[in-house]
């Protein structure tokens, strides 16, 4: 959920879909700067589920508690000043979610955190 104090009746979402290295990462800021919305970087949500199974200890090969912890995350995006800011269970993780939690990223997308 992205959290805003706008009273903006409607909002845009655009996806940009492609195979890997295809540049969509490039696009989409360019796209957004260029219209003035958002940028939502869908890796970093999944790179903010993946911190938070690092932190909770949970294992690759612990699909149950995978699944539990996943069913139980809260993730908000939330605008501050300087960008959109990701938080994990009330925490922001924005300056966390950097390539070292990147490993984990691909199981949390299997279990659709």
């Amino acid at each position: 959920m992205v959290q805003n104090d706008t009273s903006e009746p409607h909002a845009f979402i655009v996806t940009i879909d492609g195979p890997a290295g295809s540049g969509k990462t490039t696009v989409s800021r360019l796209v957004a700067e260029a219209l003035g919305f958002d940028y939502v970087d869908t890796g970093a949500l999944y790179r903010g589920v993946a911190l938070a199974a690092i932190e909770a200890g949970i294992g690759l090969d612990d699909d149950d508690a995978l699944e539990q912890m996943c069913q139980l995350l809260t993730i908000d995006l939330v605008r501050e000043s300087d960008g959109l800011h990701l938080f994990v269970n009330g925490t922001d993780v924005s300056g966390k979610i950097g390539p070292g939690v990147g490993w984990l990223t691909s199981v949390c997308q299997w279990y659709g955190c």
